[in-house]
């Protein structure tokens, strides 16, 4: 299949798929013409790829965890795992943990800040009807 067919088959645009050959993420087979072709492998690779991706890894860290996998496939035919791939996880879920407890903080303060200016509201609305009610009376007994 051409690349157009790959796009269409995976969601990911020629550009993309483009770019993972660039970053050596992807390797199309070349047509004596030139054109890039592909086959149902590279579909699931692309998915692979995608998959990475939305877990925040970068096309490095993708690339040295694909080595791996293609690695162990060679080697034994089976889909296995490396010391590479699971250290990357580990990075990866780490990571991502420090970032749910910086996220968890900002949420604490801004829950913080939302009470402190529900509370200053309360406070202005019951100054401002005392102020109404003041200029009320004041307003009768001119009268």
């Amino acid at each position: 299949m051409k690349i157009g067919q790959l796009s269409k088959a995976t969601g990911v645009s020629p550009r993309s798929i483009r770019y993972y050959e660039k970053q050596k993420l992807l390797t199309a087979k070349r047509l004596d013409n030139e054109y890039r072709e592909f086959d149902e492998v590279d579909i699931k690779r692309v998915q692979t790829i995608q998959i990475y991706l939305e877990l925040g890894m970068s096309t490095k860290e993708i690339l040295e965890i694909l080595k791996c996998h293609d690695d162990i496939n060679a080697y034994t035919g089976s889909d296995g795992f490396c010391d590479e791939m699971l250290e990357a996880y580990e990075d990866k879920r780490e990571e991502i943990s420090g970032q749910i407890q910086s996220l968890m903080a900002v949420q604490r303060r801004l829950d913080q800040r939302i009470e402190q200016m529900r509370e200053q509201r309360v406070l202005v609305n019951k100054e401002g009807s005392a102020v109404e009610e003041t200029r009320s009376l004041g307003e009768a007994s001119i009268r």
